[in-house]
C-alpha cells in the first residue's frame, strides 16, 4: 500500500465518521442503548442509509476518475472529507427539537468510529473501499461495542463516586418516586410542599436515568440539604434496581402504573414488576406511599408490607389522605385535605385536572408522614406552578389560550389531558401527533384515544399522516366532522394551521411531541 492510496483511506474514514452525525443524533436520542438505536434505524430507514449512499456515490465516482493515476488518492482524501462534512449538512432535520449535543461520550464514540472506519479502510484492497459507506449504520454500531468497555468503566467510576457521596450523608432523607407517568409532576410538587419546612434538591426537569442522577449528586449536592428527591425512570427490567442501587431509598413514592415504554417492556406485567422494584428496595423502617387508583396500584399497595400510606381522591377504606368538596375548573382547582386522624385543610391550587389532585394528595401524604402540619402543606400547594409542557396553562395574546401537555404522552395521560380540554368553553383544538413505544398495541391505543378526542375538541390537527392514521380512524369512527381533521406534516406546518384557525376564545392543547427519531418529515 503506497501513501496515496493510504490519503484515499484516511478521506474515506473520516468523511465516513462526519457523514454519520445523523446516526449518531438517534444514537444519542435512544440514551445510546443498542436496541434503542436499531429501532431508531428501522424506523427511520431513508434517512439511516441516506448518508452511506450519497457519500458511496461520491466515492464511486472518485475511483472511476482517478483509478490507475499515482496521485489519485491525495486528490481523493481531501474531496471525501469535505463531501462527507457537506452530507451532514444536507441530511440533518432542517429543525431539531432536541439538539445533538456533541458530549464527551460523543466525543469518545466518534474517536472509536473513526478508528473502526480506517480500519475497514485500511484492510479492504483500494478497488473495493467504494462501497464501504453503504455499510455506514452498521460501523456506528460496531464502534459503539468497541467503546463499550470504556463507557462501563467510566459510568461505574462516577456511579461508585455518587454513592460514596450518598453514603457519607446520613443526615440525608432519600426519597424514590418513579411511576409510568406523573412522577415528574410529583416531584416538582413534593419538592414545593417539602420546601415550606426542608432544604430539598430534586432532580431537575426528567434527570431519571443513573448518570442524570449521579450528574446531580455530584454536582448540587449541598451539606444544607436534608431531603434529596430523585426521580426514577426506566425502559427496560432492572433499570429500576440499578436507579435504587445507586440511591438506596429511605422511602418510595409510586405515582402509577399503566402502558407506556411497551416496546421495551414488553407486557404490562413486566411493567408493574419494574415498578414495584422501588417498593422492594425501601428498607424495614422505611415508608411505601401510593395513589389508590382503584386498579394496579391499589392491588401493588394491599400486596405490600411494611409501613405505608395510600392517597386517595375520594374517602375510601384504607385512605390516609383524601379530597372532599373538590372543585375542578378551567383556571384551577380547590378541594378540602383530609387526614384518616380527622384533620382538614382548605385547599386551592393553579394545577389543571383532577389527576392533579390526585399527584398533589400523594405528595401531600408523604409530607405528614415526615412531620409537616396541614397547613404547611396546604400553604404550598397555594405555591405551586404548572410544570414545563404538562398541562401548563398559556394565555397568549389576542384572546387564545394554549394548554401545553407536549411532554411525553401516554394513554392515562391523554385521557386526562382531554378531560382538562373538555372543562373549556367551545371552540377547541388540539394539536397531537399522538402517541408512541406502545408497542404491538400502539394503533389501538392511538384510534381509542381519537374516540375520546370526538367528544372533547371542535378541531383536531393531526401531525404526521402515517402515524396518526389510527387517530383519524377513531375520530370518524365516534362521528367526528371529517371536514374539522387538518392532517399536517410537522409541527411547524401544524402550528401555521392552528394560527389561521385559532380565533378570540379559543382554546388550544398541544397534546404530545414526538422526539426527532420519530419524525415523518
Amino acid at each position: 500500500m503506497n501513501w496515496s492510496s493510504i490519503a484515499a483511506a484516511v478521506g474515506l474514514a473520516v468523511g465516513c465518521a462526519l457523514a454519520s452525525r445523523v446516526l449518531l443524533h438517534y444514537d444519542q436520542l435512544e440514551s445510546y442503548q443498542f436496541r434503542g438505536y436499531f429501532r431508531s434505524l428501522r424506523r427511520n430507514r431513508r434517512r439511516a442509509v441516506l448518508p452511506g449512499a450519497i457519500l458511496c456515490a461520491g466515492a464511486l465516482l472518485l475511483w472511476l476518475c482517478l483509478r490507475g493515476t499515482s496521485w489519485g488518492g491525495f486528490a481523493a482524501g481531501p474531496v471525501l472529507i469535505a463531501l462527507g462534512w457537506a452530507v451532514q449538512k444536507l441530511t440533518r432535520p432542517k429543525q431539531e427539537k432536541k439538539k445533538f449535543a456533541v458530549t464527551a461520550r460523543v466525543k469518545r464514540l466518534f474517536a472509536a468510529l473513526i478508528l473502526v472506519l480506517l480500519a475497514a479502510c485500511l484492510l479492504t484492497p483500494e478497488d473495493w473501499r467504494w462501497p464501504i459507506p453503504l455499510l455506514l449504520p452498521l460501523w456506528v454500531a460496531l464502534a459503539k461495542a468497541v467503546a463499550w468497555p470504556v463507557e462501563r468503566g467510566i459510568y461505574e467510576l462516577y456511579f461508585q463516586s455518587a454513592r460514596r457521596i450518598l453514603k457519607a450523608r446520613s443526615d440525608l432523607i432519600k426519597i424514590g418516586i418513579t411511576g409510568s407517568f406523573g412522577k415528574t409532576s410529583v416531584k416538582f410538587i413534593l419538592n414545593t410542599l417539602l420546601s415550606e419546612e426542608y432544604q430539598v434538591l430534586a432532580t431537575p426537569a426528567s434527570f431519571n436515568t443513573p448518570m442524570g442522577l449521579t450528574r446531580v449528586i455530584r454536582e448540587r449536592l449541598r451539606p444544607a440539604h436534608r431531603i434529596f428527591l430523585a426521580e426514577m425512570g426506566a425502559r427496560h427490567r432492572g433499570d429500576i434496581r440499578e436507579l435504587c442501587r445507586l440511591v438506596h431509598p429511605d422511602h418510595g413514592v409510586l405515582t402509577s402504573v399503566g402502558a407506556q415504554h411497551l416496546d421495551t417492556f414488553g407486557t404490562l406485567e413486566r411493567i408493574i414488576e419494574t415498578k414495584y422494584d422501588l417498593i422492594r428496595a425501601i428498607p424495614a423502617e422505611g415508608i411505601r406511599f401510593f395513589p389508590d387508583d382503584g386498579d394496579i396500584c391499589r392491588r401493588l399497595y394491599d400486596r405490600t408490607d411494611g409501613e405505608k400510606r395510600l392517597a386517595s381522591l375520594t374517602r375510601t377504606q384504607g385512605a390516609d389522605v383524601w379530597a372532599e368538596n373538590i372543585a375542578v375548573s378551567a383556571r384551577g382547582s380547590s378541594f378540602d385535605l383530609c387526614t384518616a386522624d380527622g384533620g382538614r385543610a382548605a385547599c386551592e391550587t393553579k394545577l389543571l385536572g383532577a389527576h392533579n389532585i390526585q399527584n398533589i394528595l400523594l405528595a401531600a401524604s408523604v409530607c405528614l408522614a415526615l412531620g409537616m402540619t396541614l397547613r404547611q402543606v396546604s400553604r404550598g400547594i397555594a405555591r405551586l406552578e404548572p410544570v414545563e409542557h404538562r398541562l401548563q396553562l398559556i394565555e397568549r395574546p389576542g384572546g387564545i389560550t394554549l394548554i401545553d401537555d407536549a411532554f411525553n404522552s401516554n394513554p392515562a395521560g391523554a385521557s386526562r389531558a382531554l378531560d382538562v380540554l373538555k372543562a373549556f368553553p367551545p371552540r377547541r383544538i388540539i394539536v397531537t401527533p399522538g402517541m408512541v413505544e406502545l408497542g404491538a398495541r400502539e394503533a389501538e391505543y392511538n384510534r381509542r384515544f381519537g374516540e375520546q378526542m370526538a367528544s372533547s375538541a371542535d378541531i383536531a390537527i393531526l401531525v404526521g399522516p402515517r402515524h396518526t392514521a389510527p387517530i383519524r380512524e377513531g375520530l370518524l369512527a365516534a362521528g367526528f366532522p371529517e371536514k374539522e381533521i387538518r392532517t399536517v406534516q410537522s409541527l411547524t406546518e401544524a402550528a401555521e394551521v392552528m394560527r389561521a384557525l385559532a380565533v378570540p376564545g379559543d382554546t388550544v392543547l398541544f397534546e404530545n411531541d414526538l422526539p426527532d427519531n420519530y419524525s415523518e418529515t
